[in-house]
């Protein structure tokens, strides 16, 4: 029996990032850039204002109070988008918007409140210094300037660098493409009842799900019947398109000699079982000319996904570029006892908690009375990984928990 540590390093040797594209800026956020973008233009492009209000020379506002306004006259105005030249003579105001140009000579902007409001002539209470209110070209960007570093995620405001940079398109890595196909005689879309016998396929939307949490491109295949020539077609047809594939159910008895005669002649498919519970009962090989890594789970919706959390995640956060492909590990302290499997490490369902006295992490037990069960599952929000030679944990015990952060709305 292979080790959890044994198959995951035989998993994430197997990972390749895929061949960058390139996409609209839109479609980039939450990417990796594959290349370095430098700006060509200044950002902002000429000195605007920063708000509503007058462009002067702050000199010829100096002293200027409540009680004794400097009066100067208001030359003309400035809307944004604004295309004609204007040169501002001293002890002149030109009203502006926001957004608008300055005109020559002007290095400031004086707010409307700071003044009367005059149209024709301006009187002002409080001066204001020099490039007050006053966006100066390039003191955002300049030429030159990087405006996204290569294998840097691409957020909103790097969207933003973009687009001030003429960019519509950037070249980046893309979401590994993660194709989930279900296999099984008694198997039935969700959109028939399932008659005697015959069960709803929860395992793959359940796992589609899961993939595009981590952050991939999944797509669910058809259903397929525990014939190995019908698998074999259907893996065939996944193979250009995938990245990763997870076949949902055939890992043991009929069905399962029918997965590997349908796997013999597309590659090796390894069905060491694995020192974990729930889940030892799994295989995974390089299929493929292009070696596709590809995954066998049990046909249960929950041990189907504490397995995509232990082994799949991982490497779709590592195809990703992610450094850290792991969940955040928490030590806390368990409300319940926790019983595991001699010999093999323990995944058991959790619920965190904070003391509220103290601040320290508490973990409360769920699902124990089956490993098997979805609804426990939907209740936690991390796993308590229990080490292969514990088979006990008592209440009070310090464990370590792999956070499972709640989907975000």
């Amino acid at each position: 029996m292979r080790s959890v540590d044994e198959q995951l390093a035989r998993v994430l040797n197997a990972a390749v990032r895929p061949a960058p594209v390139r996409v609209a800026i839109s479609d980039a956020q939450g990417l990796r850039s594959a290349e370095e973008v430098v700006a060509s233009r200044p950002l902002p492009g000429f000195d605007q204002a920063a708000i509503d209000g007058y462009a002067v020379r702050s000199v010829d506002l100096v002293g200027a109070t409540d009680d004794d306004p400097v009066s100067i006259p208001v030359v003309g105005e400035i809307p944004a988008g604004s295309r004609q030249p204007l040169r501002l003579q001293p002890g002149q105001a030109v009203r502006v918007v926001a957004g608008a140009p300055l005109p020559t000579l002007a290095d400031a902007v004086v707010p409307v409140d700071h003044t009367d409001g005059g149209s024709a002539r301006l009187r002002v209470h409080r001066g204001v210094p020099s490039a007050a209110f006053v966006r100066r070209v390039g003191e955002d960007v300049q030429p030159g300037d990087v405006a996204v570093r290569r294998d840097q995620i691409v957020g909103a405001a790097q969207v933003g660098l973009l687009a001030a940079a003429g960019r519509d398109k950037l070249l980046v890595q893309p979401r590994p493409r993660v194709s989930v196909l279900s296999v099984g005689d008694e198997l039935v879309d969700l959109a028939r009842t399932p008659g005697a016998g015959q069960v709803a396929d929860v395992c793959s939307h359940a796992l589609i799900a899961a993939a595009r949490e981590a952050g991939a491109e999944p797509a669910r295949s058809r259903l397929v019947r525990c014939d190995a020539r019908e698998l074999c077609a259907a893996i065939e047809d996944l193979l250009p398109f995938s990245e990763i594939i997870v076949v949902c159910g055939g890992v043991a008895g009929k069905a399962g000699a029918e997965v590997r005669a349908a796997f013999a002649g597309l590659g090796e498919l390894d069905f060491t079982r694995v020192a974990m519970h729930p889940g030892s009962t799994q295989a995974f090989g390089l299929l493929g000319a292009d070696a596709v890594p590809t995954f066998l789970f049990p046909s249960h919706p929950g041990t189907a996904l504490v397995l995509f959390e232990v082994l799949i995640r991982p490497l779709i956060r590592l195809e990703l570029g992610r450094t850290d492909p792991y969940r955040r590990m928490i030590s806390a302290r368990l409300t319940a006892p926790v019983a595991s499997r001699a010999g093999r490490r323990g995944y058991v369902r959790g619920r965190l908690l904070r003391e509220q006295a103290t601040g320290d992490y508490l973990v409360q037990p769920l699902g124990t009375s089956g490993t098997h069960l979805l609804s426990s599952l939907a209740d936690a929000n991390g796993l308590i990984v229990v080490p292969d030679d514990v088979t006990d944990a008592a209440v009070d015990q310090q464990v370590s928990v792999a956070f499972l952060p709640p989907p975000r709305g």
